[in-house]
């Protein structure tokens, strides 16, 4: 990604680093004030058309809306992020995981803009982040309620059989929401998603090969076309003043080279 180099060069000073921690802190910290009663957490999400009102907090705020209502699921939902983006962060440089918050945080808002009076949280945002980690690190074992054992790669493969199903079935507003919180996934991983297709693809032909028992000629004639497969006891040779063509046994003292000798 050369010009996100560029920008790394340029603008690496504005990073804000660890900037997970600052999120979880976030939070955590409004969880407690709603479950204290001291917050309503509909407050923190983003309607356009209460920013255009003055409400313009609600553009920081949704980013901030703690995961759950159970005291379990926060816990375990903040300890698990702080993991991933930590993991990102160590990974990719507080630049590039910045810019990666931050490309999707845009595409969030900008799809939200489309319907004024809808209403957007950050749970696209931070399935990106989790899609982002899984596709780094698929073999990662995590520990539900840490005590159920489950690779990553496969809560990402449901995550993306929900997309694919809220893509055919949603309604429009889901479908750019889901569109959005992967915009930044394939801006970043679009490359190499591409070349695992490729490898995929050739691997799939080459185990079709030997399946069936194909391999490729090594030898064969110019002239009627028999291979070291079709005829294995057939010997070949090769004429250098044809340009190095090949014959069969049968052919070879027959073309126009071998009968000027």
């Amino acid at each position: 990604m050369a010009l996100l180099d560029k920008l790394e060069r340029k603008f690496r000073n504005l990073a804000i680093p660890n900037i997970t921690l600052y999120i979880v802190i976030g939070q955590a910290f409004f969880y407690i004030a709603s479950y204290a009663g001291q917050l309503e957490v509909s407050r923190m999400f983003l309607i356009p058309s209460r920013v255009m009102q003055g409400e313009w907090w609600r553009l920081i705020a949704f980013v901030l809306i703690p995961p759950a209502t159970s005291i379990i699921f926060v816990f375990f939902g903040l300890y698990f992020f702080y993991l991933m983006g930590s993991a990102l962060e160590g990974r990719w440089g507080a630049f590039r995981y910045n810019a990666f918050l931050l490309t999707g945080y845009l595409l969030t808002v900008a799809v939200a803009f489309l319907q004024p009076y809808g209403a957007a949280t950050n749970v696209f945002l931070g399935a990106s982040v989790f899609l982002a980690f899984a596709h780094l690190y698929p073999e990662f074992t995590i520990y539900i309620f840490f005590i159920l054992p489950v690779k990553i790669k496969w809560l990402a493969l449901i995550t993306w059989i929900g997309y694919a199903v809220s893509l055919i079935f949603g309604d429009w507003q889901t479908r750019i929401f889901v569109l959005a919180s992967i915009g930044n996934y394939f801006l970043f991983f679009g490359r190499d998603i591409w070349w695992m297709m490729k490898t995929g693809r050739r691997k799939m032909a080459e185990q079709a090969r030997t399946i069936s028992g194909i391999r490729e000629a090594f030898h064969t004639c110019t002239v009627c076309g028999k291979t070291d497969i079709s005829h294995p006891d057939m010997d070949f040779r090769y004429c250098p003043d044809c340009g190095g063509l090949g014959y069969c046994m049968d052919h070879i003292d027959n073309h126009e080279h071998k009968k000027k000798q």
